[in-house]
């Protein structure tokens, strides 16, 4: 059998000579390219069974080569993106583009060793398609929220989705799952218990959706946990949702912790409706679409407008459901009436979920009085921009550094997309 070669392709020499001895350690034969002329060069001579493909380079950045090589048809081999300074965006629009893997300097041996092997396994790069997450929305938070759910689909994680009751697990899940493959919905029972492996080979090639992993028993978390450790070998996608505080239950004994540490690190959280109201009018017109079909009824833009401000604490499946009966009850143009005898004290109750000053604000010194309405401030900023902190910054009259600084100052919350540089 002939030994199987790999391009290491890194413009820093100490990177380039780590990972040709650590490679070749283990029996791959290495060629090496300081700069992409180079590497075009040994991967045309050379025909590698794998790309180790460095970000940042001098004459031409790894990205570019990627594209260059896809558009030549020369992507025939698994590439593996590296990278010290790469931002969530690129890592995405490198998988997109074809990439198998996207790997963080420093770069951990096992990390690295299970990537390369993983990425022989299975040959030939295929360019990844971006999720369609429409259903849920177009805002930064859901842009995010899809960028997240990208790289863990090119690492071939499993996928741990969080969030509130309702907020539209099953729709993620179904943006991750491929078309003409398998479609399971895990279920509690002996069978899950008995034939895990059963289960797999059902599944072979598509999704594994477990809609509540925490209603499984016990045993049946420990199932889970060993199908989480088969599901490359059956190339399943593995995706489970929790409105549960998996951390909290594990602490308190009530849930496996071994499944809790291989979901964990995998964790996606889907926000709730009200920290996405950018999302809102595209969400209604889509419903209103889908329901328009059966009723002759349509929402007028007063009806549009305090649909946009209630709170929605059920989330997407509230909307969805109030949007349903509001139009297939309805003959003709809906009314105010009509809304409120749906909606109940529904939009009523939309003033306390917002932030508040506290009670005793107009009693605290003025340092904390300050504070307190600096949170609000800001807090109440993020909420009508979806956290879109371009748009907080201009709203406030800050610059965005400054934002950053206030922002964790006061101890908020803010998007990792948006996260600051290191100073």
């Amino acid at each position: 059998m002939a030994p199987i070669e790999i391009l290491v392709v890194d413009d820093e020499v100490g990177i380039r000579e780590l990972l040709h001895e650590i490679l070749e350690d283990e029996g791959y034969v290495v060629h090496l390219a300081e700069n992409a002329t180079t590497a075009r060069a040994l991967r045309d001579k050379h025909d590698p069974a794998l790309v180790l493909l460095d970000i940042w380079m001098p004459d031409s950045d790894g990205v570019s080569l990627l594209k260059e090589w896809k558009a030549a048809g020369r992507l025939t081999m698994p590439v593996i993106m590296l990278s010290g300074h790469a931002t969530i965006e690129t890592a995405v629009d490198a998988t997109r583009i074809g990439a198998f893997d996207f790997l963080e300097k420093p770069i951990g041996l096992q990390k690295l060793l299970a990537s390369v092997q993983r990425a022989l396994k299975t040959g030939r790069a295929k360019p990844r398609t971006a999720l369609n997450l429409s259903e849920l929305g177009a805002s930064p938070v859901v842009n995010e929220l899809r960028g997240r759910m990208e790289l863990l689909l090119a690492e071939q994680r499993p996928i741990l989705l969080t969030g509130e009751v309702g907020v539209g697990f099953t729709e993620c899940a179904r943006a991750v799952h491929e078309a003409n493959t398998p479609w399971i919905t895990l279920e509690s029972g002996q069978r899950l218990i008995n034939n895990p492996l059963e289960i797999l080979e059902s599944a072979r090639g598509g999704t594994l959706f477990c809609s509540e992993v925490s209603q499984l028993s016990r045993s049946e978390q420990r199932s889970l946990a060993f199908m989480l450790g088969k599901m490359a070998s059956y190339g399943v996608r593995v995706v489970c949702a929790s409105s549960e505080p998996l951390g909290q239950l594990s602490g308190e004994g009530r849930f496996d912790p071994n499944l809790y540490a291989s979901l964990s690190a995998s964790t996606v959280v889907i926000a709730p409706l009200r920290a996405r109201r950018a999302d809102l009018p595209g969400l209604i017109e889509r419903c209103a679409q889908a329901f328009s079909v059966d009723s002759p009824a349509r929402l007028s833009p007063e009806i549009r407008a305090l649909l946009e401000s209630a709170p929605w604490p059920g989330n997407l499946i509230q909307l969805q459901s109030v949007l349903s009966s509001l139009l297939l009850s309805s003959t003709e143009d809906i009314t105010v009436e009509h809304l409120q005898a749906i909606l109940g004290d529904l939009h009523q109750s939309s003033v306390s979920d917002q932030p508040q000053l506290p009670p005793d604000f107009f009693d605290l010194p003025l340092r904390e009085a300050r504070e307190a309405f600096e949170r609000v401030y800001f807090e109440n900023l993020l909420g009508r921009e979806s956290s879109n902190m371009s748009r907080v910054a201009d709203r406030a009259g800050l610059e965005r550094t400054h934002l950053y600084r206030k922002l964790k100052q006061l101890n908020i919350r803010f998007p990792r997309r948006a996260a600051a540089p290191s100073e």
